[in-house]
């Protein structure tokens, strides 16, 4: 018979392992930043309780327009993804989460790189989606004072003058 799984310490072991920085702000609760390329940090709560292991990522606030088409596509994520999916706060801003089962702890790596993976993959696209007024705005006030336009040249097809 084996003895109760000490999940924090096996989180603090893997997030050590795999040289992340993360903050402890209470006992078994871990705040991880995942740094990425498109989507440049996502910001993941890792959140172990009696039961269950939680986790929690911010993925972009609610989508200024194409709503039906925004959420259509991340939707269409959910089937094929592996322990979180895409949620809803109450204000409906959007956030990869899942729970699993306490023995998780010890899968964080993979935990950890499918949130990166989800959120870094689908971060331009549901940008393109919800929010191509704003970033055409934002192109053209950075060109007209002469800004630098690099984090927006994922948009480029769509944002730039003709």
């Amino acid at each position: 018979m084996t003895g109760p799984l000490d999940a924090p310490a096996l989180i603090e072991r893997s997030l050590s392992e795999l040289g992340l920085e993360y903050e402890n702000p209470r006992p078994g609760a871990y705040l991880v930043k995942l740094v990425g390329q498109h989507k440049l940090a996502t910001m993941t709560w890792l959140i172990a309780d009696q039961y269950s292991l939680l986790v929690e990522a911010f993925f972009c606030r609610q989508p200024d327009e194409n709503h039906a088409e925004f959420y259509r596509f991340l939707l269409g994520r959910n089937g094929r993804m592996y322990g979180v999916h895409f949620a809803l706060d109450p204000v409906g801003d959007v956030y990869l989460v899942g729970r699993l089962p306490l023995s998780a702890a010890g899968d964080v790596d993979r935990l950890l790189g499918c949130v990166l993976t989800y959120s870094d993959e689908n971060f331009d696209k549901a940008l393109e989606l919800g929010f191509a007024t704003a970033i055409r705005r934002e192109w053209a006030w950075r060109a007209k004072r002469g800004e630098s336009l690099a984090n927006l040249q994922a948009f480029a097809r769509f944002a730039a003058p003709e």
